[in-house]
């Protein structure tokens, strides 16, 4: 290549174009991560009963991380695709299979053991990926289309 020649035109590709939120917590930040949560997943077009229920889910998994994931955990907001999707990350000791593999309702009078089944209840989808080295829990809630405004001047 020479001085003459113009430089090849480069293509920027954003690895994720919509990231909403990514952002490191542990218990002093739950609070306030709802909030941004609550606050982006509005903003995005969720509301009424659709916002409550994917926050809830989402409490539900930064509050797991916390408490059975070693004290920390990792957020990540994004859209995609006409949906909204929440992913939690931990570096806990993992979820066993057989708890993973546990769909049924916990009995009502179960202190624990609510916060995956009512994730995936709450949520459109979930996966979950887990081992020795941590937890990885991702929720997605769809996202309504947004209504075209057509204006007519005249």
């Amino acid at each position: 290549m020479t001085n003459a020649e113009p430089p090849a035109p480069r293509t920027v590709v954003p690895i994720e174009p919509s990231l909403l939120i990514a952002e490191a917590f542990d218990q002093a930040q739950v609070t306030e991560l709802r909030h941004s949560v609550t606050s982006c997943a509005h903003a995005s077009g969720l509301s009424g009963q659709r916002l409550d229920d994917f926050v809830l889910a989402v409490n539900e998994l930064i509050t797991n991380a916390v408490r059975h994931g070693g004290g920390q955990g990792w957020l990540r907001l994004w859209r995609d695709s006409g949906e909204l999707v929440c992913e939690v990350a931990d570096h806990g000791q993992g979820i066993s299979a057989q708890r993973l593999s546990d769909r049924n309702r916990p009995a009502p009078d179960t202190a624990g053991g609510w916060g995956l089944w009512l994730a995936r209840e709450l949520s459109d989808t979930m996966a979950v990926e887990s081992g020795e080295a941590g937890t990885r829990v991702r929720i997605t809630a769809a996202l309504a289309a947004r209504p075209h405004v057509t204006r007519h001047d005249g």
